[in-house]
């Protein structure tokens, strides 16, 4: 590599709670972060009007403001944040390797660390309407913004064991919940369908799918399709919630790092470790249990210690070399 190729400490992939966490706790150790947005500065809870459940906001905060005083207490510490994609990664298998990382298919930059935050993206069933009121009633966390329905009517889309568990989740506190199953049958486990069956205020619809969400500016209704018989029918909802699975942005770390079959990486016991030394993955790229900011956050920062500590033992191993070699010269 040329001279002019960039050389930082640590190098941190993503933006949400994961990642700013991460900067802050790695700035902090005088790591001298660099970390890069991506497509979607902030992560998903930019597309979050209101989060009420991350400690420290007696009152909620909106979800982009809280991503800005993130970034700002990262940058308050010397974080460089920078807009940007990593699109390749070139990782050293070797202790004390450098890695390699292009970003927006142009510039590249070698680390001695990398953490990686890249996160999770929901999916959704891709209607217009959907899309449109995201933000006002359409939602893919129960658990994050099913508060805001409380006492009132919803519907949630999904047949496997996430669906089946937001759904009494939600019936916990909404007055009514009302599933749709594509097929006719659950994917989920026969415990969580026993759960699904014995809450009374919960009805299953299969063989159902949405057709449209109904609402200008907020959810106020759906229509439903059997898609067996084409019958439609419309009922009245506030909250509209999607449960059929998320997708890691893991592509551009496939045949360099483990991962599961659904492309979640995996890390080595309580640790942020991944399969390659000095790289360390945290928040909802290596988490599809939890899914929560508060928790992504706490795994960015064991990913900066991890970082600090592999540092650490680097340096404490190039120093005990240098005295052998000088001992035996």
């Amino acid at each position: 590599m040329s001279d002019t190729t960039e050389r930082i400490k640590c190098l941190i992939i993503g933006s949400g709670p994961a990642g700013y966490t991460a900067a802050i706790y790695a700035s902090r150790a005088d790591l001298k972060p660099v970390l890069y947005t991506g497509m979607e500065p902030g992560g998903q809870l930019t597309t979050t009007t209101e989060v009420d459940n991350f400690p420290g906001y007696p009152e909620g905060i909106d979800g982009p403001k809280m991503m800005m005083d993130l970034q700002q207490q990262a940058e308050r510490f010397g974080t460089q944040v920078r807009i940007g994609m990593v699109t390749e990664v070139e990782l050293s298998k070797e202790v004390g390797g450098i890695h390699r990382a292009c970003v927006d298919n142009a510039t590249w930059v070698e680390a001695e660390t990398i953490i990686i935050s890249t996160g999770a993206t929901a999916k959704y069933l891709g209607l217009p309407s959907e899309q449109r009121l995201r933000g006002g009633g359409v939602s893919a966390c129960a658990v994050c913004d099913g508060f805001f329905y409380k006492g009132q009517d919803v519907a949630i889309v999904g047949g496997g064991d996430t669906a089946a568990e937001e759904a009494t989740y939600l019936a916990n506190i909404c007055n009514k919940v009302t599933m749709l199953v594509r097929k006719d049958y659950m994917r989920a486990s026969k415990a969580m369908q026993h759960r699904v069956n014995n809450t009374k205020n919960l009805e299953v619809r299969y063989n159902t799918e949405a057709e449209e969400i109904l609402g200008d500016q907020v959810v106020e209704g759906l229509r439903m399709v059997n898609n067996q018989t084409g019958e439609k029918e419309e009922i009245k909802i506030t909250g509209f919630f999607v449960a059929i699975g998320h997708k890691p942005n893991t592509d551009i770390f496939k045949g360099q790092l483990d991962m599961d079959d659904t492309g979640y990486l995996i890390t080595k016991g309580k640790s942020t470790k991944t399969n390659i030394p000095g790289v360390f993955a945290s928040g909802d790229v290596q988490d599809k249990e939890y899914r929560q900011a508060v928790t992504a956050a706490g795994t960015g920062c064991m990913a900066a210690l991890d970082a600090e500590r592999y540092l650490a033992e680097k340096d404490s191993h190039m120093e005990e070399a240098n005295a052998e070699e000088k001992l035996n010269a």
